[in-house]
């Protein structure tokens, strides 16, 4: 599969996913932990995508989404954005909502 098919498999599978350097768990930069201790925050399962472990994606990702670092916010099929994007939503209440509404309902509506 080409790098960029499975980019684009991944953002669609995934509706709220984070690629970034290390896990959320473990982030091997800053702007990945920050970026990912705010999406944790929101409480909310998401994917996440380790680049350093795929350097395919890594190289490709940024002419792909048009932006040249990393980390990357993808919330239904769309980039939001980096790190300071991330936190800037995150401390005005935007990220919360966005992420509440994109997360996948464990049960549908009665």
């Amino acid at each position: 599969m080409e790098t960029i098919d499975k980019i684009k498999e991944q953002i669609s599978e995934n509706a709220i996913l984070l690629y970034m350097k290390g896990s959320p768990k473990l982030p091997n930069c800053g702007f990945s932990a920050q970026a990912s201790q705010a999406l944790m925050s929101c409480g909310e399962q998401f994917a996440y995508v380790d680049i350093l472990q795929n350097p395919d994606i890594r190289a490709e990702l940024p002419k792909f989404a048009d932006w040249p670092t990393f980390p990357q916010l993808w919330v239904n099929g769309e980039l939001v954005g980096g790190c300071d994007i991330i936190l800037e939503m995150f401390q005005q209440g935007e990220l919360q909502s966005l992420i509440k509404e994109a997360a996948p309902k464990d049960s549908p509506e009665a």
